[in-house]
């Protein structure tokens, strides 16, 4: 049975992408930033076909193994449409992709496996499809945040894993904003909290 999981990116103080974004400037002013230990990862660097080199080791092994256990892909139209004027002809899912949008749009094939299915009848159809298509695999919810929050909310997301990048955005797009109350989601981990420690740049 797959698992629905979200892995995300985000800032310090909460952002997923950073303000202004849009076709053109993908996650917003700022946010690239949130990334960019994956963008130097060799495993990412291979799968958006920028040839030999990258890093090797922990993360590394967090973006293989992520990639690795994915079917299906689910996102939002505005994720979609931030991505389709960036991404390369073969796209960097290699997987189905559900977009829940408001839209109807025929199929969209790229190369190297990743097939953009546009759903309009709303999170949960595009959650089973995705399902179907991933068999034995697992689920990926995307992003943006409003449609990850829109499966939080639900109760339809089983695993949410955060990579805290050590940046502070000050504004844009928060993960958490306007969630139900905080009883409503509960997050457990193997300990009772998350010990983080930073040095400050001078």
């Amino acid at each position: 049975m797959s698992t629905v999981f979200v892995s995300v990116g985000m800032s310090l103080d909460g952002y997923i992408a950073g303000p202004n974004a849009r076709p053109g400037n993908p996650l917003g002013d700022g946010g690239p930033p949130i990334h960019t230990w994956m963008y130097e990862t060799a495993t990412f660097r291979e799968r958006l076909g920028f040839g030999a080199g990258g890093e090797t080791g922990p993360d590394d092994d967090i973006v293989r193994h992520t990639f690795d256990r994915i079917g299906a892909n689910v996102m939002g139209r505005r994720m979609f449409d931030e991505g389709e004027v960036g991404w390369p002809e073969e796209a960097p899912f290699g997987t189905p992709v559900f977009v829940v949008t408001n839209h109807a749009r025929e199929p969209w094939v790229r190369k190297g496996g990743t097939t953009f299915f546009f759903v309009t009848d709303g999170i949960e159809s595009a959650l089973a499809q995705a399902k179907e298509a991933a068999g034995d695999k697992d689920v990926r919810i995307s992003g943006g945040a409003d449609v990850v929050r829109q499966y939080l909310s639900a109760g339809l997301v089983d695993e949410l894993d955060i990579e805290l990048a050590p940046v502070l955005l000050g504004s844009g797009n928060r993960l958490f904003d306007g969630l139900a109350g905080a009883g409503d989601i509960r997050l457990r981990t193997e300990g009772r909290v998350a010990h983080l420690r930073y040095r400050v740049a001078k």
